[in-house]
């Protein structure tokens, strides 16, 4: 849980949805601040953490499947308001008296309901409109003291609500964008049933983080592993407002970075941040350890085992110059905790993947964590970088591995394929940028329907005939990845103009030595990945 919760907050009780992030995020996109915990949270536990108002999430079981999610009865009579979607719908009328059934035709996709004339839920929305469904089992009679507020042609309790208790539920989806009306919804719950006040912004969220990190630290010393992504440099920019020099960011260069990086980092972190910044330039230890090496999971371990070495060599530096480190400053986000299926966030997430600022330290290396932003998803944390005062190139870095290019070189990494891929790469993102800034010019949305959230150029390993000025030539293709996203956990190919395809491709041919062809890859996440090792 977070250090510092704000006194207004909603809890999202996870019954395993798949949209149990999407609520929180959607919650805080109206300014009130939500986390999500375990759907087993007893009444008492709840009483303790004093949330201002509770969501049941959706999920994938049946409420009479064995071993179904349940919940503590003696919530609904904590005095919270109560919003349940979903599973969360119909775990709340089984638990309170009302009936469950299972149809024969489920609802999946949109479908239309039809609403009562009057209820706090659905004010200022239409008396018909398009939600968003997904199930087959159905409240079938709601619980005493219940209203049925919706239905559809399959679903007689599309919605009920208990105005006394403050208990409301929907079988539908208002947290997904195809719910037309959702967001709306969700602001009348938040607003008009449970009185909050939408306070929760960037500028008030800089002034607490600040307010944390100064008590927390003292006068004691930090360290932070800087690698010029905008996770860890939120870290620094924050650490930099709090205790300015008291903190050391550590950049090491492993020169697997993309074309003009290493220098931006450099500028932004010595001349408008003032803490002590230290450049490790381990480029040439890199090369030798990655010389032959063709393996992708043998890189991974290579480049993550020698950055550790690195980073407390330069820790055991500072301890032996008589300026010993007790904390180190992380820039672990929300979704790396419930990826990792950490308790820490409450939620009932799987193990997804292991990050490696979730690894614990090596054996006689200790120091207490700091990690500002681990509550806290990927586009709060641009906006706080933006908050924060750091330039656009940082806040919009598009996502990179901690390999770096790597794992873009299928196969052994050698100066020449570095130096292929860094000039491949810095066309695409150049010649994206600018075509994601022409949507925002056009649109006013960072993230427009057809605007690229994360592109890059592949080197694989094979060569391939072509001709230049008359003559054959036998030389590399490079293989370019677009992708549309919103959170990486499912991602489809960019439909980019043929004209922006031309352009980066003839650019790359011409510019870059060693290069005659350029594919693009049309798969989408899954079956495929966004990066390609």
């Amino acid at each position: 849980m977070s250090e510092a919760r704000p006194e207004q907050f909603v809890a999202v009780l996870d019954f395993g949805a798949q949209y149990g992030q999407l609520i929180a995020r959607r919650v805080r996109d109206l300014h009130v601040y939500s986390e999500i915990v375990p759907c087993d949270v007893s009444a008492e536990e709840l009483r303790e953490l004093a949330p201002s108002a509770l969501i049941l999430s959706g999920g994938p079981a049946s409420v009479y499947a064995k071993d179904a999610p349940s919940i503590d009865p003696a919530i609904f009579d904590l005095g919270l308001p109560v919003l349940g979607f979903c599973y969360g719908h119909q775990i709340m009328a089984v638990t309170l008296g009302g009936e469950v059934s299972h149809s024969d035709v489920g609802e999946y996709g949109p479908a239309t309901i039809e609403r009562a004339p009057k209820s706090a839920l659905f004010n200022a929305t239409p008396l018909k409109q398009t939600v968003w469904m997904s199930h087959r089992d159905a409240v079938s009679r709601a619980p005493e003291g219940f209203i049925v507020t919706s239905s559809t042609a399959v679903c007689p309790v599309a919605s009920m609500e208990c105005p006394a208790r403050k208990l409301y539920s929907t079988q539908f989806h208002p947290e997904v964008r195809h719910t037309e009306h959702g967001q709306q919804m969700l602001s009348n719950f938040l607003f008009d049933i449970c009185g909050l006040s939408g306070d929760w912004t960037m500028e008030n969220i800089v002034d607490r983080k600040v307010e944390e990190i100064c008590k927390k630290v003292g006068e004691d010393r930090v360290i932070l592993a800087l690698s010029g992504g905008v996770d860890s440099s939120v870290v620094a920019a924050l650490g930099a407002r709090a205790i300015g020099r008291q903190m050391t960011c550590v950049f090491i260069n492993h020169g697997m970075l993309r074309a003009n990086e290493p220098e931006q980092v450099e500028e932004v972190f010595t001349k408008q941040f003032d803490v002590d910044f230290i450049h490790v330039h381990a480029e040439g230890r890199y090369a030798a350890l990655l010389d032959g090496v063709t393996d992708p999971e043998q890189k991974r371990r290579i480049i993550g085992t020698q950055f550790w070495k690195e980073f407390f060599a330069v820790a055991q530096q500072l301890e032996e110059g008589g300026r010993p480190v007790k904390f180190l400053a992380q820039g672990t986000i929300y979704p790396d905790i419930i990826e990792s299926g950490a308790r820490k966030t409450g939620g009932k997430a799987s193990t997804i993947k292991s990050h490696h600022n979730l690894i614990p330290f090596p054996e006689g290396v200790s120091f207490d964590l700091i990690e500002p932003l681990d509550h806290f998803f990927k586009d709060e944390v641009r906006e706080l970088g933006l908050a924060l005062g750091l330039p656009a190139h940082i806040v919009y870095r598009q996502p990179f591995p901690g390999p770096g290019l790597a794992i873009r070189i299928i196969g052994a990494v050698s100066p020449e394929k570095l130096q292929i891929l860094k000039g491949a790469d810095a066309i695409v993102r150049e010649e994206l940028d600018a075509y994601n800034q022409r949507l925002f010019d056009q649109t006013g949305e960072r993230n427009s329907e057809h605007s690229c959230w994360q592109y890059f150029a592949v080197l694989p390993d094979i060569r391939s005939v072509g001709v230049m000025g008359d003559e054959r030539t036998y030389a590399r293709p490079v293989i370019l990845r677009a992708v549309e996203s919103s959170d990486a956990m499912t991602a489809d190919w960019a439909k980019l103009p043929y004209d922006v395809l031309a352009r980066i491709s003839g650019r790359i041919v011409d510019e870059v030595p060693g290069v005659n062809r350029v594919a693009y890859d049309i798969t989408s996440k899954p079956p495929a990945t966004i990066e390609w090792e």
